[in-house]
């Protein structure tokens, strides 16, 4: 069922709403508004704003790309970053659009949406997979620049399946067509929706639906022989497959099937993982190979402490690298703050390490991160000046009087 009118449930007070859920502390679009600028006279311009969009005469502002450090660093990620009030509107939009997919979407989609999280999608994949007899067969995908090359026409005819109002898809046309501000460039893409619009996941989340979700479940698993899986976070997914003959068969079809939406996969990063539990009398954990990366971690079979072969996550090695790389560059151009000041900022990066790495399998990964912080710490301390060198010992007197964080496991699972 398609719905013809939405756009009425946007008011002020929706606007006000939308307000009030987007970040206010983020980088500012090219019109370089602030959200505390904006908020100085918040009512006229919210009324300004939905006057605008309700009679089509708002212009979607340019997003302004930056690009951050992607994987080992030699690549980069380009990240679009709209004005403050772009992503207000942007935000109201996603509010009317969350009530109509959320009853349409899957259980095992988890990216950005209410109420599902990464961590869910971990427990599940690794609940689903320990519940195969055996273990299985692992389909790890990476799709080539997703959101670079997402279809802008494909969106459109699949968004009016079930969407048809016309302030709404206008508004979403405009957001496609207003193009990008490199540096001093000014280019409008004919495919893809900046990774970084407050709109663009949601955008992913119903493309992705329909690319990949539906079909799995209307034509892939009706014609497998075995159990199947499909677990997806946003653009990241991975399918387990009982069956091996299963597996490789939908693997020959997948790129088929996303090239006829114009998405195309990574040839080096798909791949087909045996991913079989040991045999019970091995008594080693069994690394390599049989493991797959998902979500920032790498996914094998270990002993749980009662002896019982069990899926099991430690920190992914590129994520790890990444993270330490970032508290690299903070500590090398803030050496020259006060200890105090760098302290408080290293305790929040570990916490918030702990927050998302810190589950019951994976204590080693986060020790290997809080030492590797204590390391760069010392190391760019020992950088302030020519006579600033920290012995080890000095060190540890430092970390007695600002002790950092210890390695704590914030998550436990059942093992």
């Amino acid at each position: 069922m398609a719905f013809t009118t939405l756009a009425h449930h946007i008011d002020v007070e929706w606007l006000r709403e939308a307000y009030r859920r987007t970040r206010k502390d983020g980088a500012v679009g090219v019109d370089g508004q602030t959200a505390a600028g904006y908020a100085e006279e918040l009512e006229s311009r919210l009324q300004s704003l939905l006057e605008r969009a309700k009679a089509g005469t708002y212009q979607a502002p340019p997003v302004r790309r930056a690009h951050i450090p992607k994987g080992d660093g030699s690549e980069t990620r380009p990240i679009g970053i709209p004005t403050f009030e772009d992503k207000v509107l942007q935000r109201a939009v996603a509010m009317v659009l969350e009530a109509v997919y959320e009853q349409d979407f899957h259980a095992f989609s988890y990216g950005f949406r209410p109420g599902h999280s990464a961590h869910q999608a971990l427990e599940d994949l690794r609940s689903g997979t320990m519940q195969m007899a055996g273990g299985g067969w692992v389909l790890e995908v990476d799709i080539r620049k997703f959101f670079d090359t997402l279809d802008h026409e494909r969106l459109r005819e699949i968004l009016r399946h079930r969407v048809r109002d016309g302030v709404l898809l206008r508004l979403i046309g405009k957001w496609l067509n207003a193009g990008v501000l490199d540096g001093l460039g000014l280019s409008h893409p004919d495919t893809g929706t900046p990774q970084g619009g407050v709109i663009s996941p949601l955008l992913a989340n119903i493309y992705l639906h329909e690319v990949l979700d539906e079909w799995f479940v209307r034509e892939v698993r009706p014609r497998l022989r075995g159990q199947a899986m499909l677990v997806r976070y946003a653009d990241d997914f991975v399918m387990v497959f009982a069956r091996e003959d299963d597996a490789r068969r939908v693997w020959r079809v997948l790129p088929e099937r996303f090239g006829k939406y114009g998405l195309t996969l990574h040839p080096d990063k798909t791949r087909l993982v045996s991913f079989q539990r040991p045999n019970r009398s091995s008594d080693k954990d069994d690394d390599d190979p049989g493991t797959f990366d998902l979500l920032g971690f790498t996914h094998h079979w270990g002993l749980s402490r009662k002896g019982n072969w069990v899926v099991k996550k430690r920190t992914a090695e590129d994520r790890l690298t990444r993270s330490l790389q970032r508290v690299r560059q903070w500590c090398r151009v803030h050496r020259h703050l006060p200890i105090t000041e760098q302290w408080k900022a290293l305790c929040r990066k570990l916490r918030g390490h702990y927050a998302y790495y810190g589950i019951t399998p994976n204590s080693d990964g986060i020790r290997r991160f809080w030492w590797g912080v204590v390391r760069t710490w010392r190391g760019w301390l020992s950088r302030r000046s020519n006579r600033a060198y920290i012995t080890w010992s000095a060190m540890q007197r430092l970390l007695e009087i600002f002790p950092l964080p210890q390695p704590r496991i914030v998550r436990r699972y059942v093992t």
